[in-house]
């Protein structure tokens, strides 16, 4: 069990969607490999703001990035939640991300400027 970086989840979608021509290293397919909720966050960010793709396109690959069988996560279900908030919502990764915790948690409460998050129903957003 190995954990991924950042870079190489970008990279492989990048090359998926034919950005980047960086020859695919073999051993990536041949170990599970550990994948941190903040790389996944990461990744949405760096797929935003430097590959400018969007939110759809993003949503889909980081499902994908979940779905696929040497891949592990922490928390599968919390950042499939997190994905859902960010992609159906609109709201930043990072707040979809708070969202999802404060619904899986019970806590249901999300102390945070943003007031996009009042939108959400299942939470209570305070003012910090």
């Amino acid at each position: 069990l190995r954990a991924v970086r950042t870079g190489i989840g970008n990279r492989l979608y990048a090359r998926r969607c034919g950005l980047n021509p960086t020859p695919q290293r073999r051993h990536l397919h041949t170990h599970f490999r550990l994948c941190a909720n903040l790389i996944v966050a990461e990744t949405v960010y760096v797929l935003e703001s430097f590959y400018e793709i969007d939110r759809s396109r993003i949503s889909e690959a980081i499902r994908s990035l979940l779905a696929m069988e040497s891949v592990r996560v922490i928390d599968a279900p919390l950042l499939l939640r997190t994905v859902a908030l960010y992609e159906g919502e609109r709201l930043d990764f990072a707040d979809a991300y708070l969202v999802a915790c404060a619904e899986t948690t019970g806590v249901g409460k999300v102390a945070s400027f943003d007031k996009a998050i009042s939108r959400i129903p299942t939470v209570e957003r305070i003012e910090p």
